[in-house]
């Protein structure tokens, strides 16, 4: 089960290599996965989605399927990928018990 933890918006940095590409607009939620039963959270399993103001023509197509980070206006960063040409965020993290892809 995945249980909603953070929700967050505003306007943050894309970065990618180290190098700020430019400012976006963003929309976060971020889900934790929890053991059915004791509602504790499985270490590691979480799924981030969203979106940023992205635009392939005139940000570069090449940023689509790349791994960047996004710092949020709390200070915090995380890492992204967008999943398509309209700037949709998804990260996963897998938990204690990896897939051969990790």
């Amino acid at each position: 089960m995945m249980k909603l933890v953070e929700a967050s918006a505003g306007l943050g940095d894309l970065v990618r290599d180290g190098q700020v590409i430019r400012q976006v607009r963003y929309q976060i939620s971020r889900f934790q996965g929890m053991l059915e039963g004791s509602g504790m959270p499985i270490p590691g399993l979480y799924r981030i989605e969203g979106s940023i103001d992205f635009d392939a023509d005139r940000d570069g197509p090449e940023l689509v399927g790349t791994p960047l980070t996004l710092r949020l206006e709390s200070g915090s960063a995380i890492g992204i990928t967008l999943a398509d040409s309209r700037g949709r965020i998804l990260a996963e993290g897998h938990g204690p018990m990896k897939c051969s892809c990790c």
